[in-house]
């Protein structure tokens, strides 16, 4: 039971219970799933949508049900033969008094059992609380602070609004001056604006405007989130105080398995997850870790794999045409005037993330580092600025996420990643003085050995340049670079345009030699757009002139609907280029342009993801700043496109979506064939057992219909691949086949769990336009052929044509003694079969040998 033959991804919170998942147990029991792979479970902050700012590790939150909920549904996954993932969060915590270990820190600073939980810098003066709506002297004269009388404990507390701060016992005198009533106590000093202000003073706290986070905050934030806050579990006791629940529910045969949140994230990733591997015994532990341009996940890990995110970059890139990229950008550059170069708007958004949205974590490097150069008559005159400017662009050369130097020192990998940006540097000319940057350069790569400081700026570097990858690309860039979007996904790369076959090949073939029980996934919480989104999206790739066209056509239609800002139009060409991918993408494959109510609720998923990622790009508004006559000027121009008046513009979106949907459509039942087919154990994410076109969170966390998947489970399994076709706006041909591939997957287990990659041949006049392989083992062989870039093999409105395109195109059969049986059941013999017979029915085909 601890390794999965497939999972399915439920997030817990927004009417996700304990109680509800166990209702859907059966239904994912009877779809042919071995485990339930669950979103963090537990207690997180009040209101939390996502649980991963967890407030107590050590209790289930109540708000899913707490114990008694959780019981019940352990019986229903042991009643149904199902196993569970646990997705934990070892990195961090809540910024929140409702969480103990915090409170008792503010409360006892350094004196508290849990002050070295917390990533917190004890060396500054206070401990930053940046919470304030305003400065603090603000705050203060308009009597936004006030002392009150905590209604559970009838201790003083410190308050702001909601929030209500234990006050240090040495500073209760101070509330005390001359009053025995505390009531009387706590009334004079909220009277009193400068006592008021000494007890504040007198406080291991500091509040602070929110705006000083990203430049002053003294704990280890998660990213640019002030409300989390860093843990060291590689502290040993803060280890077990984390871990205690997850391990007794994994000794207790409960949990089979973990995801470990945000790896790159921990001082030393290599020695937790030895640790955990110690103390746990579990076989199957991921990884959330986003792997870089030709990098490979750390062999000596102690886990199986990633959760799948370089998987389903693979994917798409398969469904992307590479022969597209030079009009496509054309269309795109030519629309929008947009830079095409990706790597200097890339670096140019690493330097201004490092040094505005991280500058205290800047700030803290570039002073660790000058401390360190002083202790040297050869460095002591490099400058903070110097040291600062060299930090950045070393920072910002880097290709990956981060390094893994540990207390042995930089391996071979790392140390050629440093070298190489360091080479990047000393070409770029940033920095004037080279000796600078070969001195930060050594500071990770000399050993540290006897040295704090330079451990520290070692761990310190390493967790920043994380950070700096995500908000720099994934939640930068991504909304910036809007070529065509099916590429701006997490762990993917913008300027990957498509991949030939035997690339594929090769890659697959690695990840059966070194990753054969990782993850794939093609959706998660994090992804940028719904599965189905996606592989629609790619098709532009194959159309990028007529696309050009049809948003420049669209553009014109809604010419009267622009506004004139003082800072240029609303929406801006590049804004439009976007929202015009991101509708197609969106719209539901069975919505009518007569459906007004289904119309109206696509206008508002639109309109909510676009302010998102407005905000995300950080060109005209921000999270920080926004730019409200901006936002509500393209809010307006998405709400009259759907105004009942524009019904013209509408249907010519419909029909540009309904000429690229049949093709989108053959790219699903693809992905999703070689996601259940590939070297890795498939994930399903939470209603992707039909049509997903979702955006962004919190668009995908949209509660999903079990009822109506498990009423149609029922029907497709009396249907033929024919009759699941003739529905296919229903999703039903998505469902049919997962159906039948997790029941291929549980007959032949030892051929996907432990088979080899191996690439068949496919001959004639459209192999470029078809990718087929075997799973062998022992052998058997499961041979799976798929079509890609089939946009001009299709007829309107009909996903099934694509038998007689592909007449004369065979798929090369190995020998096998009865011959191989497809999924229908029907028999095919061996050697050379029209790809015509293979796609009569269904347009993806799946043999194992008899």
């Amino acid at each position: 039971m601890s390794i999965p033959h497939a999972t399915y991804r439920l997030q817990f919170r927004d009417g996700m219970t304990f109680e509800r998942a166990a209702e859907i147990v059966p239904y994912l029991a009877d779809l042919g799933i071995s485990h339930l792979y669950a979103s963090p479970i537990f207690t997180a902050a009040g209101g939390s949508t996502h649980g991963y700012d967890v407030i107590d590790f050590q209790t289930l939150d109540p708000v899913l049900g707490g114990e008694e909920g959780f019981a019940r549904l352990a019986e229903a996954l042991k009643e149904n033969g199902l196993g569970l993932i646990l997705d934990i969060v070892p990195n961090h915590m809540a910024v929140s008094t409702a969480n103990f270990w915090w409170r008792d820190v503010l409360k006892l600073g350094r004196d508290s059992a849990y002050a070295q939980h917390f990533d917190i810098d004890w060396r500054a003066p206070k401990l930053l609380l940046p919470v304030l709506g305003e400065p603090y002297g603000e705050a203060l004269d308009k009597s936004k602070l006030e002392v009150r009388i905590d209604e559970e404990t009838g201790e003083p507390v410190f308050g702001y609004h909601q929030l209500s701060l234990p006050l240090a016992p040495n500073s209760l005198s101070l509330l005390n001056e001359g009053e025995g009533d505390l009531e009387k106590a706590v009334a004079g000093v909220n009277a009193d604006k400068q006592r008021l202000h000494r007890l504040h003073e007198a406080q291991i706290w500091r509040l602070a405007y929110w705006r000083l986070a990203r430049e002053a905050l003294t704990y280890r934030r998660f990213f640019e989130i002030a409300d989390l806050v860093g843990l060291r579990v590689e502290d040993a006791s803060v280890f077990a105080d984390v871990h205690q629940l997850p391990l007794r529910l994994v000794q207790d045969g409960v949990v089979n398995g973990l995801r470990i949140d945000h790896i790159d994230g921990l001082a030393d990733p290599k020695g937790y997850l030895a640790h955990l591997k110690r103390v746990s015994g579990l076989d199957y532990v991921l990884v959330e870790k986003i792997l870089g341009p030709g990098e490979a996940l750390r062999a000596d890990w102690a886990c199986v794999g990633t959760t799948g995110y370089e998987f389903a970059r693979l994917v798409t890139a398969l469904q992307v045409d590479p022969y597209g990229r030079e009009e496509m950008t054309n269309g795109w550059a030519g629309f929008t005037g947009d830079e095409p170069e990706l790597a200097r708007r890339a670096l140019a958004a690493k330097r201004r993330t490092l040094t505005v949205n991280l500058a205290g974590e800047l700030a803290a490097l570039a002073r660790l580092a000058e401390t360190i150069a002083a202790r040297d008559l050869t460095t002591r005159d490099f400058g903070r600025d110097t040291l600062t400017m060299a930090i950045i662009e070393l920072a910002a050369a880097l290709p990956v996420y981060r390094t893994y130097i540990d207390h042995d020192g930089a391996s071979d990998q790392d140390r050629a990643l440093i070298e190489r940006a360091v080479e990047q540097v000393e070409r770029g000319r940033e920095v004037e003085d080279d000796r600078a940057v070969a001195f930060i350069a050594s500071l990770l790569l000399e050993t540290a050995a006897g040295s704090d400081a330079r451990a520290t700026f070692i761990t310190r570097f390493q967790q920043v340049t994380g950070p700096l990858m995500a908000k720099a690309m994934e939640d930068t860039i991504f909304y910036r670079y809007n070529r065509l979007i099916a590429l701006n996904e997490v762990g993917a790369d913008p300027d990957e345009f498509g991949i030939e076959p035997e690339a594929f090949h090769a890659a697959m073939q690695t990840r059966a030699a070194d990753a054969p029980r990782a993850l794939s996934a093609t959706a998660t919480h994090d992804t940028k757009r719904g599965e189905d989104a996606r592989a629609r999206l790619a098709v532009l790739s194959e159309m990028p002139n007529d696309w050009a066209a049809s948003v420049t056509r669209w553009h014109n239609a809604a010419a009267g609907l622009h506004q004139v800002l003082p800072d240029g139009p609303a929406p801006d060409r590049g804004t439009e280029w976007l929202l015009y991918q991101a509708l197609v993408g969106a719209w539901p494959a069975d919505l009518s342009v007569k459906d007004e109510e289904g119309l109206q609720a696509l206008c508002e998923r639109l309109t909510a993801f676009m302010t998102k990622a407005l905000r995300e790009a950080k060109q005209r508004t921000s999270w920080t700043a926004p730019n409200d006559p901006f936002e509500a000027a393209v809010e307006t121009y998405v709400g009259n496109l759907f105004a009942p008046e524009r019904r013209t513009l509408l249907e010519d979106v419909r029909a540009t979506i309904d000429a690229l949907e049949p093709a989108g459509f053959v790219n699903s039942l693809t992905q999703l064939a070689l996601k259940l087919t590939l070297p890795g154990v498939p994930d399903v994410y939470q209603g992707c057992d039909l049509m997903d076109f979702s955006m962004v969170d919190p668009d995908n966390r949209r509660p999903v219909d079990f009822a109506l998947r498990q009423r149609l489970l029922q029907e497709v399994r009396d249907m033929d691949a024919d009759a699941a076709m003739e529905r296919w706006r229903e999703g039903l041909p998505k469902l049919w086949l997962l159906e039948r591939l997790l029941r291929l997957r549980s007959r032949r287990a030892a051929v996907f769990n432990h088979g080899r990659y191996e690439p068949v041949e496919i001959a004639g006049e459209e192999n470029e336009h078809a990718v087929a392989y075997a799973r062998v083992f022992k052998g058997k062989r499961v041979v799976v052929a798929v079509p890609r870039l089939v946009l001009g093999h299709c007829e309107p409105s009909l996903p099934s044509w694509i038998g007689s395109a592909f007449m004369r195109t065979r798929l090369l059969l190995a020998k096998s003694a009865g011959g191989y049986r497809t999924l229908t059941g029907e028999t095919v013999g061996e050697g050379a079969v029209p790809l015509s017979t293979l796609w009569a029915g269904l347009p993806v085909a799946i043999l194992e040998s008899a």
